[in-house]
């Protein structure tokens, strides 16, 4: 059925019940795993804020790439960690740097060749979705794979 999964986390508790979801998903499938977290791009309010008048835009910008990238090999190591000792599976890891976390998780998918996404959502309906967004409702709209959200 599946061959290769493609499951989305930011590390969270919630975004956590949809690994393992997927984790279980590709053993009983025998199916190869990528585990993808997506960092967002620094918005230019954001830098601007950090940056101010007298200090290097390089350095702060460096700073930040830096802080993301140590922060997605934390999400990515716990997380093919729980991939081998909970489920016997050797997951490949990925960081998508840069992107908006649902285009980022699209891309990857196809970059991969993955024919399934899985990735957890709030839930959220309503005026909370309005402000808030929803990645997941993102990705249902973008991918050309299935995605199964887990609740």
């Amino acid at each position: 059925m599946y061959k290769h999964i493609l499951i989305a986390t930011d590390g969270s508790a919630l975004a956590n019940k949809g690994l393992s979801h997927g984790l279980a998903l590709a053993k009983t499938l025998n199916a190869a795993v990528t585990i993808v977290t997506v960092t967002e791009i620094w918005s230019s309010l954001a830098m601007a804020r950090e940056v101010g008048a007298t200090t290097d835009a390089r350095h702060a910008i460096d700073d930040f790439e830096r802080h993301a990238a140590e922060g997605a090999r934390a999400v990515l190591n716990a997380a093919v960690t729980l991939a081998q000792a909970q489920h016997g599976i050797v997951a490949e890891p990925l960081h998508v740097a840069d992107q908006h976390p649902a285009e980022g998780i699209v891309t990857a998918a196809r970059d991969k060749n993955c024919d399934l996404i899985v990735m957890s959502s709030h839930g959220r309906r309503g005026l909370s979705r309005l402000l808030l967004g929803s990645q997941a409702s993102e990705v249902l709209a973008h991918s050309s794979v299935p995605v199964l959200v887990v609740r």
